[in-house]
């Protein structure tokens, strides 16, 4: 099987900035597009920020400008540096990765890492 672990998140100030990591492991032969999504407490969740495997790249509007995503195929890891980041940005963050395995194409998410940005 296949699992997806994040780490990276926290308590920043307003202003601060987080890096979070995304890190695939299992029978993995190939990840095509890796996202990110949030969702804000009370709220549904959002796409964030989506890479594909040849590093094409999409953002929300609420995020552009301020987040980058990024990847390393040789880790099967993706990351999303947030910088700027503002009150409105606490959520639980999850990364969901399309990965084909031996048996199939599966998309498959992590178990969420907290972000909450306050003073």
């Amino acid at each position: 099987q296949v699992q997806l672990v994040e780490s990276g998140g926290g308590l920043v100030q307003p202003g601060g900035s987080l890096r979070l990591s995304c890190a695939a492991s299992g029978s993995i032969f190939s990840i095509y597009d890796m996202d990110w999504y949030r969702q804000p407490p009370g709220k549904q969740r959002e796409l964030v920020a989506t890479i594909s495997r040849g590093d094409s790249t999409y953002y929300a509007d609420s995020v552009k400008g301020r987040f980058t995503i990024s990847r390393d195929n040789a880790k099967n890891t993706v990351y999303l540096q947030m910088n700027s980041l503002k009150p409105e940005d606490t959520a639980v963050y999850y990364c969901n990765a399309d990965v084909q395995t031996e048996i199939a194409r599966m998309r498959y998410w992590g178990q969420g890492t907290q972000v909450t940005v306050s003073s």
